[in-house]
């Protein structure tokens, strides 16, 4: 099965994830839904609600508690991007101009907030306990990656170690998170929740390092914002650690003076991308990506054979081909 058939077989479900978003987000401020609108237009592929629902559908549940609950996986996420664009003084996102350059850094931080109070507002009346409570360590969780990666920021004796613990915080929480709330909503047994958890985990891991490869070699156009931005802003990823491990003293006084320059300088750049390459960082990284999918998909065989696991493991594929 290939990704295409996944938003095919799921397609009307996520538009009815779209229908509920656009509901929510309706307010008599007008420039509350202004900007969240200028994000969630701008080219999301709804990849942690499609989780949900084809986890949800896996075990058996396809109730309507996965819209707004969808709905929320997905204003949770908004909200960490505009708080992150504010963050990294962001000029683009998704192709774009980033909200806090059109509206402002306050505009921003504040609707970021609406969306995560709108969320635990969406949880009371549609979840459960243990939905809530997942949700709840979820985002305290990314909280702390947030911190950790800004504490680590322009460090270039950044460990690989720590790196696994900022994305595992910072991104992978979240897709584990919706990987388990459709395990909850079907009543599942205890164990294929966990089950669950740790699949969406080592899939949410794989798709941040493979999100941050793509920065090095992904055809801008395509990628939606410019080559070598995480290096600019300081941000040390996989690929660079990777190089900063190999290469010669010379070329880490290099590495360093740019990034604490936060060099945009394209000549210096591209002589970094080049060392990256000269020391396989690109494929040490995607090799580390695959590896955790492997280990993914380990945690679904214990489901039964079907469309649902078919799809999951077709998502699984598609985080380590993607190009956008």
């Amino acid at each position: 099965m290939q990704i295409q058939e996944v938003f095919r077989i799921y397609g009307d479900d996520l538009k009815r994830v779209e229908e509920h978003m656009e509901m929510y987000l309706r307010s008599e401020v007008h420039l509350i839904p202004e900007i969240i609108h200028h994000l969630i237009g701008s080219g999301g592929k709804r990849f942690r609600p499609l989780l949900l629902l084809a986890t949800s559908a896996l075990c058996g549940y396809r109730g309507d508690k996965r819209f707004p609950l969808s709905a929320v996986i997905e204003f949770i996420h908004t909200a960490t991007l505009l708080h992150d664009d504010v963050i990294d003084q962001a000029e683009t996102r998704r192709g774009k101009i980033s909200a806090n350059n059109i509206w402002g850094n306050a505009a921003s931080v504040l609707v970021g907030d609406f969306l995560y109070s709108k969320s635990f507002k969406l949880m009371t009346e549609h979840g459960n306990l243990a939905i809530i409570k997942l949700l709840s360590t979820t985002t305290n969780t990314m909280a702390e990656g947030e911190v950790l990666q800004l504490v680590k920021c322009g460090d270039t004796n950044i460990t690989e170690k720590d790196y696994l613990s900022i994305i595992e915080k910072k991104t992978a929480t979240l897709i584990s998170a919706a990987c388990a709330v459709g395990g909850i909503l079907g009543n599942t047994e205890n164990t294929r929740i966990e089950a669950l958890t740790r699949f969406g985990i080592r899939l949410g891991s794989a798709f941040q390092i493979t999100d941050d490869t793509l920065d090095y070699v992904a055809e801008e156009d395509e990628f939606g914002k410019a080559i070598g931005k995480d290096l600019e802003e300081g941000k040390i990823t996989l690929p660079l650690i990777r190089t900063l491990k190999k290469c010669t003293s010379e070329e880490r006084n290099l590495i360093k003076t740019a990034i604490e320059k936060r060099e945009r300088e394209g000549q210096i750049i591209a002589e970094i991308i080049s060392l990256i390459d000269n020391y396989d960082g690109i494929n040490y990284a995607l090799n580390k990506a695959k590896m955790y999918i492997d280990e993914g998909k380990v945690f679904l065989e214990s489901f039964e054979d079907c469309e649902e696991k078919k799809s999951l493991i077709a998502i699984s594929d598609y985080i380590i081909e993607r190009r956008t």
